[in-house]
């Protein structure tokens, strides 16, 4: 036969794996505890009449736990459970219909219990939606860690690099023809840049060309046009002086560079005018003995 005073003795005077003991108090730790404190009225194990509101971690559901002494020989079938429903007002009135005939220190607890859960549930949803501040502690440890390795990976990859320029600089001196098992990528990645530099080179190919050809063969005209406009010499002439020749050659040559001068002067000013007649050159050849003049036109 189950005795409620004799179990609270021994609980509270020797031992209970639910108490738990700290400066402010004696606190409860047992599931079924509707206060959570361990006192004589409020603890489920030395009362054998005993209510308490439970929620289901899953579902969030609240369910109203009730104990009796008519079923303390069956303990599969201790506590017996009814679905508390979500509006607070409806479950009051399920709690005064099933505990109608209860202690009222023991109604009053359970209802307490059941708007502290209610509210507890509205600040839950409240934190939920507002946005908070979260303070984080920086781990230096893995920082440093971090940088470290960070640093032991540029030597490596500058190292990594530095093998494979000299790799490249030796293929391309031909250090390693007599090697038949290289790699086909390594000779595609040697032979691409050279194969893009020739291709660079065809494309910015410029040519240099003489742009006096024309003015050559102008000038052979003109020699030819003074050849025809000199007058015959007679016979009778045949004792002018080498002096007079060689004055006759001088002034030929002058005569052969201001025309050369006049046709560059007018290329240049051709662009200007393009739509008038090309003007005509007269040069003049005077020789101090003969007094005699001569005109070549262009």
């Amino acid at each position: 036969m189950q005795h409620d005073e004799v179990i609270w003795q021994v609980i509270r005077h020797n031992h209970c794996s639910f108490m738990s003991k700290i400066e402010t108090g004696l606190f409860c730790r047992n599931p079924y505890n509707a206060t959570g404190i361990c006192n004589r009225s409020s603890c489920p194990l030395a009362n054998s009449r005993y209510a308490t509101i439970r929620e289901d971690k899953e579902t969030g559901i609240l369910y109203l736990y009730m104990k009796t002494i008519e079923r303390a020989h069956m303990p599969n079938k201790l506590w017996q459970r009814i679905k508390l429903p979500l509006n607070y007002d409806k479950a009051f009135e399920i709690i005064d219909k099933h505990m109608m005939y209860w202690p009222k220190y023991l109604v009053h607890k359970v209802k307490q219990r059941l708007t502290k859960m209610h509210q507890m549930r509205i600040r839950m949803r409240r934190l939920a939606i507002k946005t908070r501040e979260k303070i984080m502690t920086t781990p230096r440890k893995e920082m440093k860690r971090d940088a470290r390795r960070l640093d032991k990976a540029e030597i490596a990859a500058a190292i990594e690099k530095k093998i494979e320029e000299e790799l490249l600089e030796r293929l391309n001196r031909g250090v390693y023809d007599d090697i038949s098992n290289v790699d086909e990528k390594i000779w595609k990645k040697v032979l691409a840049p050279s194969e893009q530099e020739l291709e660079d080179d065809e494309e910015n190919e410029v040519e240099y060309v003489e742009g006096f050809e024309d003015l050559e063969e102008e000038d052979d005209m003109e020699d030819f046009g003074l050849a025809m406009n000199e007058p015959l010499s007679d016979d009778g002439e045949d004792d002018v002086d080498e002096d007079d020749e060689d004055s006759h050659v001088s002034d030929k040559k002058r005569s052969r560079k201001e025309s050369k001068y006049s046709a560059k002067k007018m290329d240049r000013d051709e662009p200007l005018s393009k739509s008038k007649k090309k003007a005509r050159v007269l040069v003049e050849v005077e020789h101090e003995d003969a007094e005699e003049r001569q005109t070549a036109t262009h």
